[in-house]
């Protein structure tokens, strides 16, 4: 029970503010459709965070930390760039779902936000701690909920107020933010 507990703080809190919450309030803005929202980071987060155990130690022997630093900052501003361009959906296809429906668009694009996270990487370093796999993708899995779920519901009702183009600057702007940091600020 110490390592559900554990996993579940450790990531909740680590989740405040990361890209990942930041994208629940994307994908809320976007699609207004919380209950797919919220199901896809559901799946998304089990398989992501299941995987990560097993994959995150084998991955990071692969990789240097000094190689993973960059590939991340990079990432970012790439990130940041992509979120300044609009696209179809928001231009010409209002209201209309996307080729893999809400639901597979968020597992999609949730999964591959995870990969690198600080709480996929908590939840490897979690589970090499504690004999207890199970319980610590449990509660990892937990804490991402409790962290993103309140932002798409909530996040829907304050992009009402707020202009999509506006979401997008700002969360184009952190994700500079986040990329220049891992450029610029060793691990």
């Amino acid at each position: 029970m110490e390592a559900f507990l554990i996993s579940t703080g450790i990531v909740a809190l680590a989740e405040m503010g990361d890209k990942t919450q930041l994208l629940a309030l994307l994908l809320a803005a976007r699609f207004s459709k919380p209950w797919p929202i919220v199901m896809g980071i559901l799946v998304a987060t089990i398989a992501n965070h299941a995987m990560a155990g097993a994959l995150g130690a084998w991955v990071t022997t692969l990789i240097g930390p000094q190689a993973l630093r960059l590939i991340l900052g990079a990432s970012f501003l790439l990130m940041a760039a992509w979120m300044l361009i609009p696209d179809k959906l928001e231009d010409d296809d209002e209201g209309r779902s996307p080729s893999l429906g809400v639901f597979g668009t968020t597992v999609l694009v949730f999964f591959l936000a995870e990969m690198g996270d600080k709480t996929q990487i908590a939840t490897v370093m979690l589970a090499a701690r504690y004999d207890a796999y199970l319980y610590v993708v449990a509660g990892t899995t937990l804490g991402m909920m409790l962290a993103n779920v309140p932002v798409v519901w909530l996040g829907e009702r304050v992009t009402r107020l707020v202009p999509l183009r506006v979401v997008h600057i700002v969360s184009a702007v952190i994700f500079a933010v986040l990329g220049v940091m891992a450029l610029l600020i060793p691990a």
